[in-house]
């Protein structure tokens, strides 16, 4: 009994030997097996995607033509050689350094220029506020009350033509920037839109064209013929309500400022409406053609399969690009935006520090004139963010409707 037991247990230890023998000498092989089907896989994902990105820049070269918007940039940013096809392939392969650049170099030279510009009215309005309040304190000094009247009124008028001239160069950079907003859109929407007609089709593309030119032209018309002369007007009822103790004009004003915000309102209501409606119906419109196109070229014996799937593979090489032409030309509206907002915001930071450092000492007239300028260059901030939010939205509701393959 013991021998067979012996016997037994020697057999078993045998072949567990054997076992771990002969798995030692294949974990390796498996593990380099493994390593170097990863590899293979690494290489393979690598080979893809340089062949995906090879791909669509050949679309890109193919089907659509950037020397328009080029030559826009070139006057838009002429220190900065920007290349718009080159922008669309970095933002299609994540790499956002150059708009990142751009935005902060924008940023920077925005904001040192409105600091060298509005220093030195900040300080001339300081120096006349506490000349002002020097006559005003010492009034008693004089014999009669008329000469601190004028030496206020002539400080006054000084003060009025400090915020007036500060606040038509606000207004300049208002409309530039707003003009160059939409010069670049009107040289966008050819190419954009040509994107879209082969993403989606032509009804749709043709539809958000004639919105976007629609857009253009109610820009041109309300914002820089109607509102920016509306606001003029309103600056100089905001400066004139103080040259007297009593605020004959504040409700003027007020009336004024609700029509510029109730007309910037309605636009955006708007716009959003409209792009809404287009974006239910004309991608929907699109997709009725093009599936019974494709229902028909699947029906085709032998090659159905084939032409459609090569089909599917374009259109979706098609709506990349259409998405990152959106996305390019969105970044370049948001800088267009950037500068004009950076430099009336500073100056806007200034007089209401102005007003606020006056205000202990001064007489209430001036520091309700320095406020004034500064509700002023706030109202045309309203402006042009409403104008670039119009065009941002437009792009993006046309990105999201228009997605699908």
């Amino acid at each position: 009994m013991r021998r067979k037991i012996a016997r037994v247990f020697g057999v078993t230890l045998l072949l567990l030997s054997f076992l771990f023998l002969w798995g030692s000498k294949e974990i390796p092989v498996k593990a380099a097996d493994i390593a170097e089907n990863e590899k293979a896989e690494y290489e393979a994902e690598t080979e893809y995607e340089e062949t995906e990105a090879g791909d669509v820049r050949a679309y890109m070269e193919e089907k659509l033509e950037f020397d328009d918007i080029n030559r826009e940039l070139e006057g838009l940013f002429p220190d900065e050689k920007l290349d718009f096809g080159e922008t669309v392939l970095q933002i299609l392969s994540g790499d956002l350094s150059v708009s990142a650049d751009l935005l902060k170099r924008l940023c920077a030279d925005q904001l040192t220029y409105a600091f060298q510009v509005n220093r030195e009215s900040l300080i001339h309005m300081l120096l006349i506020a506490l000349i002002a309040a020097i006559f005003t304190k010492f009034a008693d000094v004089f014999d009669s009350r008329q000469i601190s009247d004028i030496s206020f009124y002539i400080l006054y008028m000084l003060m009025i033509a400090l915020c007036l001239n500060a606040f038509q160069s606000a207004a300049e950079w208002t409309e530039d920037g707003i003009r160059l907003l939409a010069d670049f859109m009107q040289a966008l929407c050819p190419v954009y839109f040509l994107a879209v007609s082969l993403a989606k089709g032509s009804v749709t593309a043709a539809a958000f064209y004639n919105l976007i030119l629609l857009l253009i032209f109610l820009i041109e018309l309300l914002i820089i013929g109607f509102l920016l002369p509306v606001i003029h007007i309103y600056m100089m009822m905001k400066v004139l309500n103080y040259l007297s103790e009593e605020e004959y004009l504040s409700r003027f004003t007020e009336l004024i400022e609700t029509v510029v915000s109730w007309t910037l309102k309605t636009m955006l209501a708007c716009v959003i409406g409209l792009n809404t409606i287009q974006g239910l119906i004309m991608p929907a419109v699109d997709s009725v053609k093009r599936s019974a196109v494709a229902r028909g070229v699947e029906a085709i014996p032998g090659i159905g399969d084939a032409v459609s799937g090569t089909a599917e593979v374009i259109l979706g090489t098609a709506v990349v690009v259409k998405n990152g032409v959106g996305a390019a030309g969105a970044v370049i509206c948001f800088a267009l935006c950037l500068a004009p907002l950076i430099q009336i915001g500073v100056m806007v930071l200034f007089y209401k520090l102005a007003a606020a450092l006056v205000q202990p000492v001064a007489d209430k007239r001036l520091t309700g004139c320095i406020g004034g300028m500064a509700d002023g260059c706030q109202l045309l901030m309203r402006m042009i963010f409403t104008a670039g939010i119009l065009f941002l939205i437009t792009i993006a509701i046309v990105a999201a409707t228009t997605s699908s393959v």
